[in-house]
């Protein structure tokens, strides 16, 4: 090998050898990865079992249901369960849900995103650590422990058994997730910008609107995918708070279909299908903000 000398008289080799790679470590990664992908494809597999025996079985009859394999496919597909489920009055508990869950999740998202500015751009650091403190220690209050307070609530402001009987309660549990979420994301947009934004003229109202929202534009998606799957999967809400047939959600509504037709097991399948279709085309379509989001947003 050949050598130079340099400028401080030093030899130095004319080529340099990249440094070898760790076979070890890295054949160690790979098989790590393997194992990782693998065990991902079994939970796949397992988490598909119940979606597929809930379809296919919403497609039998009740007679055929009984005398086939559980798991094997209608050999004479019906849609005489979805009928029966839509003739009791599923598309009021569908508007109902819809009504539910939008008018939470917009005063929910709206408001955790103003606070969430003022925690982290507010000028009072004192008062908006103890209103961070306060948010954060929502999160550690379940909604069963405090059920009956909310009960209580409720029939003094003479709302019991409506249907913004359910909204309020569903605002206030959404709010403290919402604002840890944006507030982190609203943490990592640099300081200049804010700045810059004062100094051309921009108002605190203009600079949150034009600046922030725009940034914390996935964090947003994220929050409103969240809180939405919960709000429309919420059960203990609807069934203390309402009584009327007319103000029934659809989880709700599940138990009345198992209640009413008993045993017919594919009717109930079918309920369940109508039940989570929206909920899947939710999560199909903002899966990535709200992985990427609920990652980004608490892990930093």
């Amino acid at each position: 090998m050949t050598t130079t000398v340099n400028v401080t008289g030093t030899q130095t080799p004319a080529h340099h050898q990249p440094p070898k790679r760790n076979r070890r470590t890295g054949h160690k990664l790979a098989k790590m990865n393997w194992i990782g992908g693998g065990l991902g494809w079994v939970w796949l597999f397992i988490v598909m079992i119940p979606i597929y025996w809930i379809v296919i079985t919403s497609f039998k009859t009740q007679a055929n249901y009984f005398i086939t394999n559980t798991f094997a496919p209608p050999r004479d597909p019906t849609f005489e369960n979805y009928k029966t489920v839509i003739d009791n009055d599923v598309a009021l508990y569908f508007f109902n849900s819809v009504l539910v869950t939008v008018g939470a999740i917009i005063p929910a998202v709206a408001i955790s995103f103003m606070a969430a500015y003022a925690i982290v751009r507010g000028s009072g650091r004192l008062i908006l650590r103890l209103t961070n403190t306060m948010f954060l220690a929502g999160l550690a209050i379940p909604l069963q422990a405090v059920i009956i307070p909310v009960y209580l609530i409720i029939i003094r402001l003479k709302l019991y058994d409506s249907l913004l009987a359910i909204v309020l309660p569903s605002i206030a549990f959404a709010i403290p997730l919402s604002v840890l979420v944006l507030s982190n994301f609203i943490r990592d947009v640099p300081k200049e910008l804010f700045e810059s934004m004062r100094m051309d003229g921009a108002t605190e109202w203009g600079t949150l609107w034009r600046l922030a929202f725009p940034l914390t534009r996935p964090a947003l998606v994220t929050v409103t995918i969240y809180n939405a799957l919960g709000i429309w999967n919420g059960f203990l809400l609807p069934l203390v708070l309402t009584q009327s047939p007319d103000k029934r959600t659809m989880p709700l509504a599940l138990v009345n279909f198992q209640g009413q037709f008993g045993v017919n097991v594919p009717a109930i399948a079918a309920s369940v299908t109508l039940t989570t279709i929206p909920i899947v085309l939710l999560y199909a379509i903002g899966r990535r903000q709200l992985v990427s989001g609920l990652t980004a947003g608490i892990g930093k």
